[in-house]
């Protein structure tokens, strides 16, 4: 059985004294949680701090980006090599990467591929915006994008990569996917891992992201093909995050 797993996505929030502040609030709320393994997701510049504030729990660390290269003249850019060590996760391939900064299908690939060969776990992040939802072209881009950033991914690898699936129309707008769409869009995914890696998709880790909130979470956790949640804005509220993680299967 795959094991739960929500990631809270700070974005660019927080400075480093709330940041340690809030996962201290998140330790308290989370002790007892057993069933689920659960991430943060801080600013760069809050890893370290927030690392020592989640020492000796069973709380991740992830970063959430990096470039494709070690080293190299890519000023402000921050390289696995960095993060390898700090970090557990690191998201790539996020909407607003793709959609702010022009990140391409192939950059997100090397970033995977680098990712994995520094010993950090993506998490993939792949979703259709509103106009290609409404041409019913969700899944040749779900497929587009999976197939692009997991190219050259070995085998022995596969289970290290977790997928979110978080259709760009629900980010941040408060319009989340229902749960019989959610479980659809993970579905499908998770057919698609099965062309890449056979039996092994059945170990991957899928998870749903936008617009998650204790009130949806129930019902979108439920989905045999939901494996957990990317959270953005209910994770800086420490009751709400702590809500969403209670509501994943195994912890109700």
């Amino acid at each position: 059985m795959r094991k739960q797993f929500v990631a809270g996505n700070w974005k660019m929030n927080k400075t480093v004294h709330e940041a340690y502040d809030l996962a201290i609030e998140l330790i308290t709320g989370l002790r007892a949680v057993r069933e689920t393994e659960v991430a943060l997701c801080p600013p760069f510049v809050a890893l370290t701090a927030v690392k020592s504030a989640i020492a000796n729990t069973m709380i991740r660390l992830g970063a959430q980006n990096m470039h494709d290269q070690d080293r190299g003249a890519f000023t402000g850019e921050i390289s696995p090599v960095m993060l390898a060590g700090l970090a557990d996760y690191v998201i790539l391939g996020h909407s607003e990467r793709r959609q702010h900064f022009g990140e391409s299908d192939a950059f997100i690939n090397r970033k995977v591929l680098a990712a994995l060969r520094h010993g950090l776990r993506p998490i993939l992040c792949i979703g259709e915006t509103l106009e290609q939802n409404e041409r019913g072209e969700t899944e040749a881009v779900l497929a587009q994008q999976l197939h692009a950033a997991l190219t050259g991914v070995a085998a022995e690898d596969a289970t290290n990569v977790v997928i979110a699936y978080e259709p760009v129309w629900a980010i941040g707008t408060g319009r989340a996917a229902t749960a019989d769409d959610a479980q659809q869009r993970c579905a499908f995914v998770r057919a698609q891992l099965r062309d890449l890696f056979g039996a092994l998709a059945e170990e991957m880790r899928i998870q749903y992201g936008g617009s998650v909130t204790p009130a949806n979470a129930p019902e979108i956790l439920r989905q045999p093909d939901v494996d957990g949640a990317l959270v953005g804005g209910a994770s800086l509220k420490a009751d709400d995050f702590i809500a969403i993680v209670r509501a994943a299967k195994g912890n109700l």
